[in-house]
């Protein structure tokens, strides 16, 4: 059973002040309204309802945490997480990229999630999640360009690809890789950036982006854990 399948609701915030005060490790997903985020954030977490989308696309403007560790599988939702028992936290941030958005709300979106992800020092990497048909838009270059100079890992999780065919899946991989090869620092460096292919629908890609979260979050070399979640699950 994967780590993330210990996923629940820990807190929401829509100012930078009440951030929570944990010092673990934090995976914050971005991406543009309705590329899939909170579905694969759900198939992820084995939870149907973990994350859910708004019912007017861009317009939820709170980021959201889902807590690792602190509570067992069989524990009702409602008892309390014991916060020192934390391993993790995955980070729902607000998707983006609707017309219909205020400028005001576009402005505290963009105060928001910039300094969330430029000045975080909780923030061990993003995942940033693109439909496969229409990667890298003008706000998914913005997003990387803010969380590049961090010099933290960006995984690229391209949904979808059940719509592509599979010279298309094929293409689309490569040219991502192109353009997260394209970013160097200043010495010439790549920047940690890595992609896949995802869908949901036909279960593309899960194992691969679940051992990818579990690696950055540091939980992939931890044997007590799993034996703590098999003692709390008899």
């Amino acid at each position: 059973m994967s780590k993330l399948w210990q996923a629940r609701f820990f807190t929401t915030v829509n100012q930078l002040r009440d951030l929570p005060k944990t010092q673990v490790p934090e995976i914050a997903f971005a991406g543009r309204s309705n590329a899939g985020k909170s579905t694969a954030i759900n198939i992820l977490t084995n939870q149907k309802g973990l994350a859910f989308a708004s019912k007017t696309p861009g317009r939820t403007q709170h980021i959201n945490f889902f807590s690792i560790g602190g509570a067992h599988v069989a524990m009702h939702r409602k008892d309390a997480t014991n916060v020192e028992e934390i391993r993790g936290l995955l980070v729902d941030l607000p998707g983006y990229g609707y017309a219909e958005v205020s400028g005001d709300a576009k402005l505290h979106w963009q105060r928001l999630l910039g300094d969330y992800v430029q000045r975080r020092e909780q923030l061990a990497a993003l995942v940033l999640i693109m439909d496969s048909r229409r990667p890298f838009t003008e706000l998914d270059i913005q997003m990387l360009e803010w969380f590049a100079p961090t010099g933290k890992p960006i995984h690229c999780i391209l949904t979808k690809v059940d719509k592509l065919n599979r010279n298309e899946s094929v293409n689309v991989l490569r040219q991502a890789r192109q353009v997260l090869d394209s970013y160097v620092d200043e010495d010439g460096n790549g920047f940690p950036f890595t992609v896949q292919l995802f869908s949901a629908l036909k279960r593309v890609g899960i194992d691969e982006a679940n051992d990818k979260i579990i690696e950055l979050l540091g939980l992939d070399d931890d044997p007590d854990a799993d034996a703590g979640q098999a003692g709390a699950d008899e």
